[in-house]
């Protein structure tokens, strides 16, 4: 079955890892061009950083899942790993503030930006190690959630900050 089939993926992983590390330069790019603006507005330091961990997820998974001779079992514990970190870190900043200033769809909105892809990789990761409920379809569900909210994350960064 191609969902455990790691060698199925190899060019998905290879174009991923190449694409998330682009797209983490280009957010570095427009965190030094906004820096000042960025870090007036109290909601945006965090929705950088979890943009930043969604694309260093992808890199860390992809490597992951790039590296030849291990088990299903290990890269599944391997990628479940990356996921808790990312839904840890996507918790942290979006709720370790106060928010009573903004509405609570702002926080629903931002924090389900964070949360989709960092829960792919949790749940992917899960499946591989099981081996049942979907393999590696979970964590293209997540690259793609994750270049999506990475690329509105970093359009707010770079030009809606200026409005």
């Amino acid at each position: 079955m191609v969902a455990y089939q790691p060698e199925a993926w190899h060019d998905f992983f290879t174009a991923t890892t190449a694409a998330a590390a682009a797209v983490t330069g280009l957010l570095f790019v427009a965190l030094s061009i906004n820096l000042a603006a960025i870090l007036k507005e109290p909601r945006l330091p965090g929705r950088a950083a979890g943009t930043l961990v969604t694309l260093v997820s992808m890199v860390l998974v992809s490597a992951f899942a790039l590296a030849p001779g291990q088990s299903l079992e290990v890269l599944g514990i391997e990628v479940a790993v990356i996921g808790s970190i990312a839904v840890t870190q996507a918790l942290v900043v979006s709720v370790r503030k106060p928010t009573q200033d903004y509405p609570p769809r702002w926080l629903i909105g931002h924090l389900s930006l964070l949360l989709l892809p960092a829960l792919g990789f949790l749940g992917g990761g899960v499946s591989l190690a099981v081996g049942a409920g979907g393999g590696f379809y979970w964590l293209l569900g997540a690259v793609v959630i994750g270049f999506a909210t990475a690329s509105i994350n970093a359009w707010v960064l770079l030009v809606e900050i200026l409005r």
